[in-house]
């Protein structure tokens, strides 16, 4: 007997070139066909109308667990997650304290399982502390579980402790995803423009994000290493990445919604929930990221989710945190960017969700591969709907796209064979 049937649905499985109408059968956890199926399901679920996807991965999620629980919890990211659809996610190790070693990884593992919602994959620290001198004990933490390290929150300034980091991560086959800023050219509240001169504001010049790009590039040429390039913001860098992928280096890279669909100009109101880390960019930097993404130059989009108390983000524009929470509309707000302008169609959206990060994280995830892990998302392309930052179960509310209307939205979450989330 087959635990659970989804029927008559349109089948976009990107990994396998799979794109037509059919079934997906699961038993025990695990894909057991897809296709045309035969036989009775203890649960039917008609998804006529709907994409069945492989689960969606998001790969560049702040749980804020262990230090500011108060903002966001292991529990609640994933929580977050599957009401938006993404059956896994990946912890960026900025915690307090930062997570640099086996017993910080296992305790993520730990909450994740105690959550029983979403997978939650932990990402450690490339150097101890995030300080960018001292290794962590990138092999241990592999072991204990880690799937990639980086120092998110701050690049690794030293070309030397970079490059040395690359020749361990191509040793142990593991990723290093890097925070591309040089610390020099750091220090500001937003894009550096007219716009940040208008409002008497410092600027980060995207100067900034393409010269430690342009270096780890080098790097890599030199050690092979896996190399994934997050929340890319600037056409500079598209340009780069472009370039790299050319030469057939081992380079992913990574874009966020607020990249695609805001520029510097939102932050005209002093609004810090525009205030994000980079920060938004100039009209040619958004076109030019979402038609990096429409080529596969970037091969994957992540939330960049940043959860923040509400006092925290009522302060002056200057004085308020970096980041934003995008988990519980991410969906949509792809559609807006890359669906509706006519870039990109849904079968090429749910690769850069999907098979893109899976890849790079090198799991058997993205796909509806039979016999994996049965991690499935079903979407309704036509549904529309509006962003209420209320209702998000999330801990935090710093969310620019309240009131926004969307159209495409996760109705259902399955994770290993389990439906986790129902609209």
């Amino acid at each position: 007997m087959i635990d659970l049937l989804i029927q008559n649905g349109r089948v976009i499985d990107p990994a396998s070139g799979l794109d037509e109408v059919g079934d997906v059968a699961i038993s025990k956890g695990k894909i057991a066909k897809v296709g045309k199926v035969r036989g009775k399901g203890r649960e039917v679920i008609d998804a006529s109308g709907k994409i069945v996807a492989p689960g969606l991965i998001d790969p560049h999620v702040h749980c804020r667990e262990p230090g500011h629980e108060e903002e966001e919890t292991i529990a609640t990211a994933a929580a977050a997650a599957v009401a938006g659809g993404f059956t896994t996610i990946l912890a960026i190790p900025n915690t307090h304290p930062p997570a640099d070693d086996e017993t910080a990884i296992q305790y993520v593992l730990q909450r994740a399982e105690d959550a029983d919602l979403a997978r939650v994959l932990p990402v450690g620290c490339i150097t101890k502390g995030r300080e960018g001198k001292e290794f962590s004990e990138m092999g241990m933490m592999l072991q204990a579980g880690a799937v990639a390290f980086t120092d998110d929150g701050d690049g690794v300034a030293s070309a030397s402790v970079m490059q040395r980091a690359m020749q361990y991560a191509r040793l142990i086959g593991a990723p290093l995803l890097q925070h591309c800023q040089d610390p020099d050219l750091a220090g500001g509240m937003m894009n550096s423009g007219a716009v940040a001169v208008r409002l008497g504001l410092s600027g980060i010049a995207a100067s900034g994000e393409q010269i430690m790009l342009r270096r780890d590039l080098e790097l890599m040429e030199r050690t092979g290493a896996g190399y994934h390039v997050m929340h890319v913001s600037s056409a500079g860098s598209v340009d780069l990445i472009r370039a790299a992928k050319a030469r057939s280096f081992p380079v992913t890279a990574e874009a966020t919604p607020h990249h695609l669909l805001l520029t510097d100009a939102a932050c005209m109101g002093y609004d810090p929930n525009y205030k994000v880390n980079p920060p938004l960019r100039s009209p040619g930097d958004v076109e030019a990221v979402r038609a990096g993404v429409a080529d596969g130059t970037i091969d994957s989009l992540a939330t960049d989710h940043a959860p923040h108390a509400k006092e925290e983000k009522e302060l002056e524009f200057a004085l308020a945190p970096f980041g934003i929470i995008s988990l519980e509309c991410a969906l949509g707000l792809y559609a807006k960017a890359l669906i509706e302008t006519e870039l990109m169609d849904w079968t090429a959206l749910i690769a850069r969700m999907t098979s893109g990060p899976g890849a790079m994280i090198g799991k058997p995830l993205g796909s509806l591969a039979v016999g994996g892990p049965a991690d499935v998302t079903i979407i309704d392309p036509d549904r529309r709907w509006t962003v209420k930052t209320d209702k998000f179960v999330s801990r935090s509310r710093n969310c620019p796209y309240d009131g926004w209307k969307l159209k495409g939205r996760a109705v259902m979450t399955i994770v290993s064979g389990q439906i986790k989330y129902q609209l």
